[in-house]
């Protein structure tokens, strides 16, 4: 593993390890720990692997041993409350008592509600000393979808949109690539990997025929890819059938024709009619969440971005704009119109960053924090 040098503290450390889990530890939480001796001095290091392999702690007990060092009396740094259920793996909190640790510094309570808490407390009883608390905002952040779903069933909804200076996502004609540079692309690739599944509309597939999967950069994991398709108008050779992973279309209208030929193809299809006769949006992210899609990485074209948007259903916009200006053409989300300025959606930019000749915004609901 590769980390930056001269860190400013073990859980710093130990966030730096928890962002080698991303794309590899899905649905776990991805986590880093570092063990350190009572003097400080580092003495092993580990990240959370794939789901139903080693946690953090675990990693970093071995690395202990691996270099011939004592855990006893030492302190772990780890970025999340160590586990305290028996699910695929061991209680994390036994094997930090088994080891002998003197003390546990954890970033942020775990949410999942068989945590939640207890970990500490087990803890705490086998006179382990417990701090709580630091750079915990920082940890929530990298695990933003998996509390998203253990506290709202849901995961965290990220909408990518690349777009001109005068917000146009496509032109008249449907025409949008390439809009932003191979920076702004490899860059968007990079939020692919972070997301449990990508989803689109039946729209772009009919339209662009992508495959949706991770591509410009390394993964371990690809994401499942989803198909908001009320009739099942996806064509059963459609590149994103083809693509390395599992595809999950979502429908409203039952159809065998047209069923048959795409569960054929391996997709799976489920079905959750709103009353309007199209895909219930709410009832769609819940059954996500079911199946412990932690991030969802929304690419649409302008109209499933526009009911997203009118739902209140998007946690976070991520938007490449490119500094070019094409006139007419399509908007970001289609929705509306408005009576008055106030009744928009309003945002709060959490980042501004150049990204190669494009410039990146990672914006908000002003009411999510």
């Amino acid at each position: 593993m590769t980390l930056p040098a001269a860190l400013p503290s073990p859980m710093h450390e130990a966030l730096a390890l928890a962002q080698l889990a991303i794309g590899l530890s899905d649905p776990n939480p991805r986590v880093g720990c570092v063990i350190t001796t009572a003097e400080g001095r580092v003495i092993g290091r580990g990240h959370t692997q794939q789901a139903g392999g080693p946690h953090a702690e675990v990693m970093a007990l071995r690395d202990v041993l691996a270099h011939g060092e004592s855990t006893r009396g030492a302190t772990a740094f780890v970025t999340l409350e160590p586990c305290s259920h028996h699910g695929r793996t061991p209680p994390c909190c036994d094997a930090l008592i088994d080891a002998g640790l003197a003390r546990v510094v954890m970033a942020v309570q775990d949410p999942n509600p068989l945590v939640a808490g207890q970990g500490a407390a087990r803890l705490r009883a086998a006179g382990i000393s417990v701090d709580e608390g630091e750079l915990a905002d920082e940890a929530r952040e990298l695990n933003i979808g998996f509390f998203s779903r253990m506290q709202r069933g849901r995961p965290w909804v990220r909408m990518k949109v690349a777009m001109t200076l005068d917000g146009r996502t496509a032109l008249d004609n449907g025409v949008s690539q390439w809009i932003t540079g191979e920076a702004a692309r490899a860059d968007g690739h990079s939020s692919r990997k972070r997301a449990g599944a990508v989803l689109t509309g039946v729209g772009t597939v009919l339209d662009d025929n992508p495959r949706l999967d991770v591509r410009l950069v390394e993964t371990v994991l690809q994401p499942l890819r989803v198909i908001v398709d009320s009739r099942l108008d996806t064509p059963p050779g459609a590149r994103i059938l083809d693509a390395p992973g599992s595809v999950q279309l979502y429908a409203a209208q039952p159809d065998e024709r047209r069923r048959a030929p795409l569960l054929a193809r391996g997709a799976q299809i489920t079905l959750v009619p709103g009353p309007s006769g199209k895909v219930d949006l709410a009832a769609m992210l819940l059954d996500l969440g079911r199946a412990g899609i932690n991030e969802l990485h929304v690419e649409a074209g302008h109209k499933l971005n526009g009911s997203f948007v009118r739902e209140g259903l998007v946690d976070e916009f991520l938007i490449y704009i490119a500094p070019k200006l094409v006139g007419s053409g399509r908007e970001l989300a289609a929705f509306g119109p408005l009576t008055r300025l106030e009744d928009g959606l309003a945002l709060r930019f959490v980042s501004v960053t150049p990204i190669g000749d494009d410039l990146r915004i990672i914006a908000r609901p002003a009411t999510i924090r």
